[in-house]
Order: structure tokens, then C-alpha cells, then sequence
């Protein structure tokens, strides 16, 4: 369990990697901040899916300078509290899905699942690719993944 640096609550670009604040709670702050995206994605569900897709494509190039800038900042590769992977990551299974809070649900779960237990090629990107965009990949994969999986339950009902 990594603690959550002082530096969180006075430097903007460390509030924004650590998820506004929801990495910064003691234990499962992944969890935490796929939890707080989830209010981001009820707002963004109702633009339409190429303003959605940009939104979730800029979060996710300025998540790579917040995610790398605070690594370094902090002298640890991917501090546990850094979160705004989930986030685009949360973002990614849930684009094109219409929000209802059973969605919601069911793409926090998978996005979790497929963030812990990281299938390849998630694992390799996690091991093997640095800096902030090696923070981010491994989300986005596991977005990837859990997109994949949503759009199959949603045809399949």
C-alpha cells in the first residue's frame, strides 16, 4: 500500500492523475477510481459517440503526460494512487454502450476483472512498456477487453 502524497491536494496535475482525488484512499484505490469515472460516463453517454470517442482519446494523451509527470514527480513507476488510467480505461468499455445503471455496473465489473487479472496481452504491456504511456496502455487494453465483452452481452440480449 502506497500513501497518498501530500502533493495530491496542492498540485493540479497530481489531483488529475490521481483520479480528483479517489486514488488517494488507503486500500483498492483502483477500484475507487473506476468508481469515481463512473459519474463522468452518465454526463458523457449523452454526446454523440465521435464526440465521446474524442473526449475518451484526449483524456487518454493528456493522461499520459499527467500519469508520467507524476510517476517522476514522485520517484515510483505507476504509484498505486495514479488512477486516470481507470478512468479512460472505464471510459473505453463503456463507449457506444446507452447508460443505465445495470450497464454501468456490469462494465465496472469487467473493467475491473480484465485490470486485475490483466490477460494477455495486457500483462506483457504492464511489465514491459514505460513512462506514462506504459501507465495508460495496460487500461486501455483491459478497456479494450471489457468493451469487447459488453458489446457481446448487449447483442446476446
Amino acid at each position: 500500500m502506497n500513501r497518498c502524497p501530500q502533493s495530491v491536494w496542492r498540485r493540479p496535475v497530481h489531483f488529475f492523475a490521481f483520479g480528483l482525488g479517489s486514488g488517494g484512499v488507503p486500500w483498492a484505490p483502483g477500484t475507487f477510481g473506476t468508481l469515481a469515472a463512473i459519474p463522468f460516463y452518465w454526463l458523457m453517454s449523452e454526446l454523440p459517440l465521435g464526440w465521446y470517442l474524442s473526449l475518451v482519446a484526449v483524456a487518454f494523451v493528456v493522461g499520459v503526460w499527467l500519469c508520467d509527470k507524476t510517476s517522476r514527480d514522485l520517484g515510483v513507476h505507476d504509484h498505486s494512487g495514479i488512477v486516470w488510467d481507470e478512468f479512460v480505461g472505464y471510459w473505453i468499455t463503456m463507449a457506444a454502450v446507452p447508460f443505465s445503471w445495470e450497464a454501468a455496473l456490469w462494465g465496472f465489473v469487467l473493467f475491473r476483472i480484465f485490470d486485475v487479472f490483466k490477460p494477455w496481452p495486457i500483462r506483457w504491456a504492464d511489465r514491459r512498456v514505460a513512462g506514462g504511456f506504459g501507465i495508460m496502455i495496460d487500461d486501455v487494453l483491459a478497456g479494450i477487453y471489457a468493451w469487447s465483452t459488453m458489446h457481446l452481452w448487449l447483442w446476446l440480449h
